[in-house]
């Protein structure tokens, strides 16, 4: 039992606290930025929506404001059979600017169907990805572009912001998380081996892109990681922002259909053993299948702590646990202050997501919506 508390200690420690400390030193040691210079490709921003009729409007009108030439810069809204006016709206502005164009699904088929559908119809040598609830900076696409200067990038990734996190019930603690996995990535993308994106706004080229299976959950992951395995670069570009209101990001039904994903992805394990990539292969294991392991680890840390009571040492790190919990609790049922006593709270309702996207992948669970919870579609 003391061998499983400290492996559990252990596992937990090193993916979310071990893991960033050692990128950072590596990324000192070992980092190589790419060789960025302002250019102007031809750049096709693809905004792939299901009923998004509160948003559509206004992420048109701020991707027509962007700061990149009028005549460099078309806007493609993929409707996948939305059930609300998000296509008529779209059409509206469409008729308003020709740099708009809208295609119309019949049918709610997933986003990748969308996806794999609308990039072959595009005409920019550069592909942008964003979210239709995700408002861009004005020199956001700008600041992407200039990493395809350098020829061996493929894919690069902005950095995802929250706007107005005191609105949100847990908009604190989702503002903390992002700016956590931000840290993850630079230092990732340092060494040359990002793994996935932010799908509120990434670009690859147009030629790179690896038409997934339709089933595909987290696309923002799985098309960077082909990429990867094409032999090109994966980047991040943290000036390159996308913004998104925090009330538009939290819901327990998000993080399952995101651990649902990070199940999915474990098939892509095999790609990274042959041929070997052992860099990659590194960051995935820590990563991404490290915060699926968290879970379990926590479970055994607690059980093996009080089978090992009433030893001294265990009663100080059974209390400890107790008192994590009982804010756990807390946090479900008070809205504490200060907020950070709620991240106790977050923290439990991240890794308990991990169990429920078990169970959907486990019952082969193909397609989960990609809405976010503010939207008419919840997932």
């Amino acid at each position: 039992m003391e061998i499983l508390f400290w492996a559990a200690l252990a596992v937990t420690l090193y993916v979310y606290a071990g893991y960033p400390v050692l990128l950072w030193g590596l990324r000192l040691a070992f980092g190589r930025p790419p060789a960025k210079r302002a250019i102007e490709p031809s750049v096709s921003l693809l905004v792939a929506a299901y009923n998004e009729a509160a948003v559509v409007e206004a992420k048109i009108r701020n991707a027509l404001a962007l700061d990149y030439p009028a005549d460099r810069l078309e806007i493609v809204i993929a409707s996948d059979g939305s059930t609300d006016a998000t296509a008529e709206i779209a059409e509206r502005l469409a008729v308003e600017s020709d740099r708009v164009h809208v295609l119309a699904h019949a049918t709610n088929r997933g986003k990748l169907a969308v996806l794999n559908d609308a990039v072959p119809r595009l005409g920019g040598e550069i592909v942008v990805f964003s979210d239709a609830s995700s408002m861009l900076a004005p020199d956001s696409i700008r600041r992407l572009v200039a990493n395809f200067a350098d020829r061996a990038v493929g894919v690069v990734s902005g950095v995802y912001k929250v706007r107005q996190k005191e609105a949100a019930e847990l908009g604190g603690q989702e503002d903390l998380y992002w700016k956590y996995e931000t840290f993850l990535k630079t230092q990732e993308a340092a060494l040359g081996c990002l793994l996935g994106a932010h799908g509120s706004l990434y670009a690859i080229r147009k030629a790179l892109y690896p038409f997934p299976s339709p089933n595909t959950i987290n696309d923002d992951y799985v098309i960077p990681l082909r990429i990867l395995q094409q032999g090109r670069r994966a980047v991040y570009e943290p000036a390159a922002v996308a913004y998104e209101e925090a009330h538009q990001m939290g819901g327990f039904s998000r993080r399952v259909r995101i651990m649902r994903g990070n199940f999915e992805q474990l098939s892509e394990l095999r790609t990274l053993l042959w041929p070997p990539r052992l860099r990659a292969l590194f960051f995935f294991l820590s990563h991404k299948a490290g915060r699926l392991v968290v879970p379990l680890a926590m479970l055994t840390l607690a059980f093996s702590n009080a089978w090992l009571l009433p030893a001294p040492f265990y009663v100080w790190t059974g209390g400890a646990q107790l008192l994590f919990y009982g804010l756990v609790l807390l946090g479900g049922i008070w809205n504490l202050q200060p907020r950070i006593l709620r991240l106790p709270y977050y923290f439990c309702m991240v890794n308990a997501a991990v169990f429920v996207g078990a169970y959907h992948a486990l019952r082969g669970t193909r397609r989960m919506s990609w809405k976010r919870p503010s939207a008419v579609a919840t997932g």
